[in-house]
């Protein structure tokens, strides 16, 4: 026997190709279907108002980019942008923040009511956000006139709205994140003169940095993309990039290629941060949700 034929004889058996051509095919199609709205969203953005008005048209009759210029005059799309980045940041930010101090007490100590905390918070995610909006918009109301602490139509009561839906997944996603770290590493830091909070910020949360981003991730699009709450919580001034596209839409016409111009607009940041944190957001997930 040669060398060439044992070779081919240890090789493991290689699949048929009509299984192959039935695998590019499938993949073929459904990367055209992800790909379809993609391509209309961007096509619509360089048409004239009058190619996407109507009847759709996949040949326009031109070619044109002023929607990307117009979509910042006809609303103000530069001041939805910024309270969406304040909003976001801020909700991200303290979500992170807290999660990772409550999972690592929860992760590393044993106290009474543990559990119970525990299950408490993961049945928060078993009730639709819905069912939050009269009691938050009744408790914000509420604050303002008995303290003048002015959350209803303030970015102060969106960060806080926004907060409780983040936090809840945040915290049990690190909690698991967390039990995957050995304990030994923290018994390790305390030997060599770490504290609880010294062992947690040197030792833990360096090694448990896929987990975080991946949190961050989570807790920015939550805050960036919602509409229901930013709809009624918010007004002229504090509305944010979800609600403020609504502002192309008029009694008369709706400014289709606008309104998609602007589409691509909110999404780059969401989509130039997920590409450059993918690789730990999809080690994060793993480690934390299935541990």
């Amino acid at each position: 026997m040669t060398s060439a034929t044992r070779s081919k004889a240890r090789s493991p058996m290689a699949p048929p190709a009509s299984f192959l051509w039935t695998r590019r095919v499938v993949l073929t199609l459904l990367a055209g279907f992800v790909a379809l709205p993609v391509f209309v969203m961007v096509s619509s953005s360089l048409k004239p108002l009058e190619d996407v008005t109507g009847k759709f048209r996949w040949i326009p009759s031109g070619l044109t980019v002023r929607p990307y210029f117009d979509i910042w005059d006809t609303v103000p799309l530069a001041r939805y942008f910024v309270n969406s980045l304040i909003v976001a940041g801020a909700a991200t930010v303290l979500s992170v923040v807290i999660a990772v101090f409550a999972a690592y007490a929860v992760s590393r100590y044993s106290f009474r009511g543990k559990r119970v905390f525990t299950v408490t918070v993961l049945s928060t995610q078993m009730l639709p956000g819905i069912l939050f909006l009269l009691p938050l918009f009744l408790i914000f109301v509420n604050i303002g006139n008995s303290t003048g602490v002015a959350l209803y139509g303030s970015r102060g009561g969106l960060i806080l709205t926004y907060l409780t839906f983040s936090l809840p997944f945040s915290i049990w996603m690190l909690i698991g994140y967390f039990d995957s770290i050995p304990k030994d590493l923290d018994e390790a830091a305390k030997v060599d003169g770490c504290g609880p909070v010294g062992a947690l910020f040197r030792v833990v949360v360096p090694a448990a940095i896929p987990g975080i981003v991946a949190v961050a991730v989570y807790a920015f699009m939550t805050a960036w993309g919602e509409n229901l709450f930013a709809s009624v919580l918010t007004n002229d001034t504090t509305r944010t990039l979800a609600v403020g596209l609504r502002g192309y839409a008029t009694q008369n016409d709706v400014y289709w290629n606008q309104v998609m111009a602007a589409s691509l607009v909110v999404s780059l940041p969401v989509v130039a941060g997920f590409l450059l944190l993918q690789r730990y957001l999809v080690a994060g997930l793993t480690a934390g949700a299935v541990k």
